[in-house]
């Protein structure tokens, strides 16, 4: 079920076109996909690394890396093969809510974990003090430190949900977690990017529930992941209008 079928799209108050066929040059695609899969990545880590620097730990990851780090703890994975191998799971559902197996579509979805999985590597090094051009972030020993790494972890949170509406606008390649959200949202809910967005945490909440089966822990759930849940899939809506306004959704497809 191509987009054609609708010309607009209700999210909330607000709506946007969607573009039945492709209508963006390959060169601005390519360069909005690089900027946005940047973008994302990096918000991923920061709500991963400002979580790990506060103790007790409250924060918490956005909800999709919490749970692929606990699961990648569990089995013993490192960032780069527990983003990899839950991709593709999620690759996997979403061939089967659209009821085909999409051979371009699946390739697509790898083609971009490859170089996001290896991205969110190079961020945690960086963040972490792993490099020569930074020490990384330091553990937070005071109140206002305290409070700087919540304005960070929510701003990784804003970060992914901006990368996400440029990059689904793009619909060149799509991680398989927002393809997952996009297939929910034109296909089950109307353009809805809220609701999509809350019923795509299904899949990980279950790995977040195997992890806490394997481990008898659970880290990285917190404030900011209650804050993921609730305003990740407002920003990529509010994104849509406000960033590069003028990009519209290109070329969705969710299946007949």
């Amino acid at each position: 079920m191509r987009a054609e079928a609708v010309s607009q799209f209700n999210d909330g108050a607000q709506s946007r076109d969607v573009d039945s066929g492709r209508t963006l040059s390959m060169s601005k695609s390519l360069a909005f996909f690089a900027l946005s899969i940047v973008i994302n990545s990096a918000g991923n880590v920061l709500t991963l690394v400002t979580s790990a620097k506060i103790h007790p730990s409250f924060l918490g990851a956005a909800y999709w890396s919490a749970a692929e780090a606990n699961l990648g703890a569990a089995f013993h994975w490192n960032l780069f093969w527990a983003f990899l191998v839950l991709g593709f799971l999620t690759a996997a559902l979403n061939a089967v809510l659209i009821h085909h197996w999409d051979w371009k579509r699946i390739a697509g979805n790898m083609a971009f974990m490859v170089p996001f999985s290896a991205l969110i590597q190079v961020f945690a090094d960086f963040f972490n003090g792993k490099t020569a051009v930074f020490t990384g972030l330091p553990v937070a020993h005071s109140a206002g430190m305290v409070a700087g790494y919540i304005a960070l972890n929510f701003l990784g949170v804003a970060l992914i949900a901006i990368a996400i509406s440029i990059y689904q606008r793009v619909n060149l390649v799509l991680h398989p977690a927002d393809d997952l959200m996009q297939i929910l949202r034109f296909r089950y809910f109307k353009g809805n990017a809220s609701r999509a967005m809350w019923a795509s945490y299904i899949p990980p909440t279950i790995m977040a529930i195997i992890a806490l089966l394997i481990t008898h822990s659970f880290v990285n759930f917190g404030l900011g992941t209650v804050f993921a849940f609730l305003a990740q899939g407002g920003i990529t809506g509010i994104a849509d209008r406000v960033v590069f306004p003028k990009l519209k959704h290109q070329q969705v497809d969710v299946g007949k």
